[in-house]
């Protein structure tokens, strides 16, 4: 398969640059896969596609306010992104990477942080050192950071951070561990979680940490030759007990989000059921790999050309969410992060 397999005509307006307020005010779009026959309702409606037994699983990862911003000595605007921090040595992008030299120090966040570049790593990747005005990196990085937003989402420099933050974040992240956040959980609130378990679906946990590779483009013409970055995981002993109940009382297992489903699905078995453990996964699915675990998938929508394109062509068939991508066109669905929403049933 080829790349531009994946591809689809969208209108940059209609890539979402802000969250829909209140959250579950969303769109929803409903995909049968067996027929391709699509449906338009809203997010608050989804109660209504679930049945008691099924069981909804969502990443509760946690994603870390590691996005900063400085200026250099001339005035020029620098901003970077943490990967990893350990004390205060660090590793990150940093942006513009060609203008830097090793050596250089930058004030950060209004002077809150100082960061010294030591060593370029390639791709606009540095290892850093990280200086905070109190001592303490990381509290520092915990009250002054931003949410480590998308470089499509433009702020005018006068933006509320700490709305950011929240927003960019789920209403039940737990697992401090992500440099972005799993978009689909971003939907919920605790309200229509509540009205959700009240009609007898059960609810289960999953950790994937959205890794770096989130940003990486395919640099590939041919899928099956693309080779996904590794991220962290943990599907927890509970998790696997309600998968295998689910299945033992006939409900469905619900992914939210590609995380999700990835998770599941780097955990799985030919009985449909999952093992509990933690590690990393590198697992990509795309047409040809099909699901095992997941019954159901619940996704916004993405990139032309991208992984998570793909993995939602596996789970439905190229051609139906193509389809069903240029029908959202049509209907002005809101694209990507802060954009709306997909079930596929």
């Amino acid at each position: 398969m080829l790349v531009t397999d994946f591809d689809f005509e969208l209108p940059d307006e209609l890539i979402a640059k802000a969250p829909a307020e209140p959250r579950d005010s969303s769109r929803l779009l409903h995909l049968d896969r067996a027929t391709g026959a699509v449906s338009h309702h809203r997010f608050t409606d989804l109660p209504g596609f679930l049945r008691s037994g099924d069981l909804l699983v969502l990443n509760d990862t946690r994603v870390r306010p590691w996005r900063l911003r400085g200026r250099r000595a001339s005035g020029g605007a620098v901003e970077c992104l943490l990967l990893a921090v350990d004390g205060e040595v660090a590793e990150g992008f940093v942006k513009p990477s060609k203008k830097l030299r090793p050596g250089d120090v930058v004030p950060m966040e209004e002077g809150a942080l100082e960061l010294t570049l030591l060593e370029s790593l390639g791709g606009g990747r540095w290892r850093l050192q990280l200086r905070a005005m109190d001592g303490d990196v990381a509290a520092t990085l915990e009250r002054c950071g931003r949410a480590p937003l998308p470089p499509y989402i433009t702020r005018d420099g006068h933006e509320d951070v700490q709305q950011d933050r929240e927003r960019y974040q789920t209403v039940f992240a737990r697992a401090e561990g992500a440099v972005a956040a799993p978009t689909a959980g971003l939907h919920f609130t605790p309200e229509l979680l509540a009205k959700i378990a009240a009609l007898g679906v059960q609810t289960a946990f999953v950790t994937l940490h959205v890794g770096e590779g989130t940003f990486a483009p395919l640099r590939t013409d041919v899928v099956e030759e693309h080779r996904m970055h590794e991220e962290r995981y943990e599907l927890p002993d509970a998790t696997a007990t309600a998968v295998r109940l689910a299945r033992e009382r006939g409900g469905r297992v619900i992914a939210v989000g590609t995380t999700a489903a990835r998770t599941l699905e780097s955990c799985a078995t030919d009985e449909r059921r999952v093992v509990a453990g933690s590690g990393s996964t590198a697992l990509f699915l795309y047409p040809g790999r099909p699901l095992r675990v997941v019954d159901v998938l619940l996704t916004n929508f993405h990139l032309p050309q991208s992984t998570l394109l793909m993995l939602v062509s596996a789970f439905a068939g190229r051609e139906v969410v193509l389809a069903a991508y240029r029908e959202a066109v049509r209907e002005r669905y809101r694209f990507f992060s802060f954009g709306d929403a997909m079930l596929i049933a």
